[in-house]
C-alpha cells in the first residue's frame, strides 16, 4: 500500500504541469517567433540606409496609393458582414449598421492590439448585451465569427496549395504532391461543414450542443472571409513596385503564411513577426527597402487609419453628447442620458473599454513615430552658433525621452490611470512644442493634437490612481528609475564627448565604434518602459475594516441601507474621491457589495469599479446584491449581467454572466445557514422558557 502512495500522488503533479504547460506553449511560442522575426530583420536591414527607405515610399505612385486606399475600404466593408451572418444564425434581430458597428469595432481592437479572442470578443460582448442580445446568443456570435475566419483561410490555403505550392514559405522544399494533398484536405473539410449543414441544425459534442447555420449561411460563410482576407492582400500586392515577377496567387501564399505567423505570436498587429516573414519571403523578389516601404505603407492603411478614425468617432460623438446635456440643461429639461435612450446612445454604451483601448494603441504608437522622427528627420540648422550647436541635438533628445514616455505611459492608460491621462496629454503637448522648434512641417502638431483630442474627452474612463501615488516607494520602483537616469548619463556623455551637431544620432546608431553607447541608448529605452509603466501601474487598493467608525462613516452618507443583513460586513471600500462608501462580504471565491454605494453619485460610480478592482486584485469575482435600478447602467459598464430577485433576497443581484449559479448557490446556503441558526436560537429560548415554567 505505502509503495503505491507515491505513484498516485504524482499523476496529478504530471497532469498539472503537462496543462500548465500546453496552456504556456502560446505565449512560448509567440516569443521564439518574436525573436526568429527580430534576427531576420536585422538581417535584412543591415546594409539600408534612411535614404533608400525615404526613396522606396516616393517611388509608390499615387494611383497605387488610391488603389490600396480602395482595397482597405473594400476589405472593412467584407469584414462587416462576419457579423451580419452571425446575427441572422442566431436569430438576433439586429439592423445591418448595428452589425457593422460591432464588427468595425472589434476588428479595429483585435488587428490592433492582438490577442483578438479577447479584445474582440470583450466589444462584441458589451454592444451586443446592450442591445439585447442574450449571453447565448452573444457567445455564438464570437464562435460564428471565428469559424467564419477559419472557413476562409481553409479555403485560400487549400486553393494555394492546390494551385501554386511552390510559393509557400518554408514549405516550398516538400514534395509538391503533399502540399496539393494538403490542399485537397482543406477543402474537403470546407465541404464537411457545408454538407454538415445540409443535413443537420444541430450537433451534439459531449454535453455541448452546437447549433449548424443554414446551407445559405454556410456558403457565404466561406465567400465572405476568402473574400476579406483577398481583399486584405489586395492592399500590399497595388503597392508593389510594377513590373514585380509575382503573380496574386504567389503574393497571397505569402501573405497569409506571414499574416498566421504574426496571428500565432498573438503580439499586437503581428508587429515584427509579420513584417520578418514578408521580408524574408519577399527578399528574392524584390530589393529591402521596397518591401519596407510597402510594408509601411500597408500598415498606415489597415492599421493605423482606421484605429485613428475610429478613436475620432467616439471622441466626437462623446462630445456631441456632453453638449447635447448641456443644451437640456440650459433648457431647463432633464439630460437626455436620464430618459429613454436614443439609438445613437449605443455608441456611448462602449465608450469606455473601446477609448481606453483606442488611446492605449494610438498613444504607443505615437510614442515609437515620434522616436523614428526624432531618429531620422533631420532638424532645422540656425544660424546662430550657441543655438545651432545645441538645440538640434537636444530637442532630438527630448523628442525621444517623450516618445519612450507616451510608449511606458501607455501601460497606464491601459489600466485607466488618472495620472497617466494627465501625464500623455502633458508630454504631447510638450512634443508639439518640440517639433514646432524643429520647424517640422504643419501636418506633425496637427497629427498630435488629433491624438490628444482622441484621449481629452475621456476623464471620466480613468478613475485610478496611480502606484507612484498610493505606494511607498520600494526597490521595485526605485531601481528602474535609477538606472534609467544613468544610462541616460551614459548617452548624455557620450554626445558631448565629440558628437555634437545633428549628425550625432546617426552616428550613434551606425557607426561600428559606437557599439557600447548604442547599447546604452537601448538599456535606457527599455528602462525608462520599465520605470515609467512601474510607477504608473494601478495601485493597490486599501479598504477599511468593518467596525464602530466605519459604520458611522457608511451611515452618514445618502442613500446607506437600513439593514446590510444578519451577517457582518468583512470590510468597507471607500470611492476615490471619499464621498461615497459601499461594505462588502468575501466568502470563497467571490467579494459581494452589500447594496449599492452610499454617498455622491460620481463616486457611487468610482466605488463600484474600485470593488470590481479590488475583487481582481484579490483573484475573486465581484458580485453586488440588493441593488436599485439607478446605478444599473454601471453594472452593464464592468460586465455585470443583472437578475431580478436572486435567490431570493429581496433585491436585484448583479454578478458575471458564468457565476450566476455559484453565486446563487452560495446566497442560498448562506440564507439556509442563517435560517438553521434562527431555528437553534428558537429552541434554546423555548427550552429556557420551559425549564423555567417547570421550576
Amino acid at each position: 500500500m505505502r509503495a503505491d502512495t507515491p505513484e498516485v500522488k504524482t499523476c496529478p503533479d504530471r497532469a498539472s504541469r503537462g496543462r500548465m504547460l500546453l496552456h504556456r506553449l502560446p505565449a512560448l511560442l509567440g516569443i521564439v517567433l518574436l525573436v526568429a522575426a527580430f534576427f531576420v530583420i536585422q538581417r535584412e536591414l543591415r546594409h539600408l540606409s534612411i535614404a533608400d527607405v525615404r526613396s522606396a515610399l516616393r517611388a509608390i505612385p499615387d494611383r497605387a496609393l488610391m488603389l490600396g486606399a480602395a482595397c482597405t475600404l473594400l476589405s472593412y466593408f467584407i469584414l462587416t458582414f462576419y457579423d451580419y451572418l452571425a446575427c441572422r444564425h442566431v436569430e438576433a434581430r439586429q439592423p445591418y449598421r448595428r452589425s457593422a458597428f460591432a464588427a468595425f469595432c472589434s476588428y479595429v481592437l483585435s488587428h490592433n492590439l492582438g490577442c483578438s479572442a479577447i479584445s474582440g470578443a470583450a466589444v462584441r460582448f458589451r454592444l451586443y448585451r446592450n442591445w439585447g442580445v442574450s449571453a447565448g446568443g452573444i457567445a455564438q456570435i464570437i464562435a460564428f465569427c471565428s469559424t467564419t475566419y477559419l472557413l476562409g483561410t481553409l479555403a485560400l490555403i487549400g486553393g494555394v496549395l492546390l494551385l501554386e505550392p511552390e510559393h509557400v514559405p518554408l514549405l516550398d522544399r516538400l514534395p509538391r504532391a503533399v502540399l496539393q494533398v494538403a490542399g485537397a484536405a482543406s477543402w474537403l473539410a470546407i465541404l464537411a461543414y457545408i454538407g454538415a449543414a445540409v443535413r443537420w441544425r444541430e450537433i451534439r459534442v459531449g454535453r455541448y450542443q452546437i447549433d449548424v447555420p443554414h446551407i445559405g449561411i454556410a456558403i457565404a460563410q466561406v465567400f465572405v472571409s476568402a473574400a476579406d482576407m483577398a481583399a486584405t492582400a489586395l492592399i500590399a500586392y497595388v503597392l508593389l513596385p510594377s513590373g514585380t515577377p509575382m503573380g496574386f496567387g504567389a503574393f497571397l501564399a505569402i501573405y497569409i503564411a506571414s499574416y498566421t505567423a504574426g496571428l500565432v505570436a498573438s503580439v499586437p498587429g503581428g508587429l515584427g513577426v509579420f513584417d520578418g516573414a514578408m521580408m524574408l519571403a519577399l527578399g528574392p523578389y524584390l530589393p529591402a527597402s521596397r518591401i519596407l516601404g510597402t510594408i509601411l505603407v500597408f500598415r498606415l492603411f489597415y492599421y493605423i487609419i482606421p484605429l485613428i478614425l475610429a478613436g475620432l468617432m467616439f471622441a466626437g460623438h462623446e462630445l456631441f453628447l456632453r453638449g447635447d446635456a448641456a443644451l437640456a440643461r440650459k433648457r431647463g429639461v432633464a439630460s437626455p442620458d436620464r430618459g429613454p435612450r436614443r439609438p445613437s446612445q449605443v455608441i456611448r454604451e462602449s465608450e469606455a473599454d473601446f477609448s481606453v483601448a483606442v488611446a492605449t494603441g494610438v498613444v504607443a504608437a505615437t510614442g515609437i513615430l515620434l522616436v523614428f522622427y526624432a531618429v531620422l528627420v533631420p532638424p532645422h540648422v540656425y544660424q546662430i552658433s550657441i543655438v545651432g550647436r545645441w538645440l538640434p541635438q537636444f530637442s532630438d533628445f527630448l523628442l525621444c525621452f517623450v516618445g519612450v514616455g507616451l510608449v511606458g505611459l501607455a501601460i497606464g492608460l491601459s489600466q485607466r490611470v488618472t495620472l497617466a491621462w494627465r501625464a500623455t496629454l502633458c508630454l504631447l503637448g510638450f512634443a508639439i512644442l518640440l517639433v514646432l522648434l524643429r520647424e517640422a512641417p504643419l501636418g506633425v502638431p496637427l497629427s498630435l493634437m488629433l491624438v490628444m483630442f482622441l484621449i481629452a474627452p475621456f476623464r471620466g474612463c480613468y478613475y485610478r490612481r496611480a502606484r507612484l501615488l498610493v505606494e511607498p516607494l520600494r526597490p521595485s520602483m526605485i531601481a528602474p528609475v535609477t538606472l534609467w537616469f544613468f544610462s541616460l548619463a551614459t548617452v548624455g556623455l557620450f554626445a558631448l564627448r565629440g558628437h555634437f551637431g545633428q549628425a550625432w544620432w546617426r552616428s550613434l546608431i551606425y557607426d561600428a565604434h559606437t557599439s557600447v553607447a548604442r547599447w546604452a541608448l537601448g538599456i535606457s529605452a527599455l528602462l525608462g518602459l520599465i520605470a515609467i509603466g512601474q510607477m504608473m501601474r494601478r495601485g493597490h487598493i486599501p479598504i477599511r475594516p468593518w467596525d464602530q467608525e466605519s459604520e458611522l462613516c457608511y451611515r452618514s452618507l445618502d442613500h446607506a441601507l437600513d439593514e446590510l443583513g444578519p451577517r457582518r460586513p468583512s470590510g468597507f471600500l471607500l470611492g476615490e474621491g471619499g464621498r461615497a462608501g459601499i461594505p462588502f462580504l468575501r466568502t470563497g471565491r467571490f467579494i459581494i457589495g452589500l447594496g449599492d454605494p452610499a454617498g455622491a453619485e460620481r463616486d457611487c460610480v468610482a466605488a463600484i469599479w474600485r470593488l470590481r478592482d479590488l475583487a481582481l486584485q484579490e483573484g475573486r469575482h465581484p458580485a453586488f446584491i440588493r441593488v436599485g435600478q439607478s446605478l444599473i447602467g454601471v453594472y452593464h459598464d464592468i460586465g455585470m449581467t443583472v437578475c431580478p430577485n436572486g435567490a431570493g433576497i429581496g433585491g436585484t443581484l448583479c454578478c458575471l454572466a458564468q457565476d450566476i449559479k455559484a453565486i446563487q448557490a452560495v446566497l442560498s446556503s448562506e440564507k439556509r445557514r442563517i435560517q438553521r441558526g434562527l431555528r437553534q436560537n428558537r429552541f434554546v429560548a423555548s427550552d429556557i422558557r420551559t425549564r423555567d415554567g417547570s421550576g
